[in-house]
């Protein structure tokens, strides 16, 4: 399975030190440069399974970037030259450009999800808190309450 991301879920994760989820569930994960260039404004190094590729449609990322910022458009126009299965990506400006080029997308709180349930994490609740507490991710109750549903602890 393919899957590029976007910078916000890494970051998130790193922050709680649950990033070994994605290497868990996908086992090595896609960015694009600019993707790197802003993770390592905040933290130090880059995990070993996350492999940087430079995109090749710069007019496609200009035409993009007039509607969303540089990470967010060219890891979709990296999505879209790998062929990827999933594009890991959470702001909703986005992930409508996304979807509208026709690109599977999952948030954060999917990655939560699929943790869980695959006996990866004890809790999704203690992670959502964690990211609530630690980073400055929000979540909507009413779309925490459907994770947790799904999580079967609510």
């Amino acid at each position: 399975m393919i899957v590029v991301s976007d910078t916000s879920a890494i970051s998130a994760l790193l922050k709680i030190g649950c990033v070994d989820l994605l290497s868990s569930i996908y086992g090595k994960v896609f960015i694009p440069e600019a993707v790197k260039r802003e993770l390592l404004v905040v933290h130090s190094e880059i995990p070993g399974f996350i492999s940087t590729h430079t995109i090749a449609d710069r007019a496609f990322f200009s035409r993009l970037h007039r509607e969303i910022d540089e990470g967010e458009a060219e890891a979709i126009v990296l999505a879209k030259e790998l062929g990827a299965d999933e594009l890991l990506i959470d702001e909703t400006a986005g992930r409508l450009v996304a979807m509208r080029e026709g690109i599977h997308v999952i948030g954060l709180l999917g990655i939560i999800l699929e943790s869980k349930l695959r006996g990866l994490l004890p809790s999704a609740r203690k992670t959502i808190e964690q990211l609530e507490n630690k980073t400055s991710f929000y979540v909507a109750v009413r779309l925490k309450e459907a994770i947790l549903r799904e999580a079967n602890e609510l």
